[in-house]
């Protein structure tokens, strides 16, 4: 079984900032992509960022140069930090990871519970 676990999410200002972390645990033998998702109120849930094993990252247009997403392979941990954070960034956070379980399961997607982050005065 896996888990990822998310947390960080709060109440900012605008223009302030977070740092989610989300952490994978169970049986893991091995992650590819990690990455993070958000869900506003009354809209689809849209890609934020993902990050390759190799580093490789990719951020939707509209958090480009505002967040940056990492990794510590090590921990199995995913980070995305927030800065210059808006109102309309206000939404539930997932992640979400590609892993394999052992070496002899296909790769699985696997999210988190969400975490939520408001931005508001």
């Amino acid at each position: 079984q896996v888990q990822l676990v998310e947390s960080g999410g709060g109440l900012v200002q605008p223009g302030g900032s977070l740092r989610l972390s989300c952490a994978a645990s169970g049986s893991i033998f091995s992650i590819y992509t990690m990455g993070w998702y958000r869900q506003a109120p009354g809209k689809q849930r849209e890609l934020v960022a993902t990050i390759t094993n190799g580093g490789n990252t990719n951020y939707a247009d509209s958090v480009k140069g505002q967040f940056t997403i990492s990794r510590d392979n090590a921990k199995n941990t995913v980070y995305l930090q927030m800065n210059i954070l808006k109102p309309e960034d206000t939404a539930v956070y997932y992640c979400n990871a590609d892993i394999v379980s052992t070496l002899l399961t296909p790769v699985r997607n696997y999210w988190g519970q969400g975490t939520q982050v408001t931005v508001s005065s």
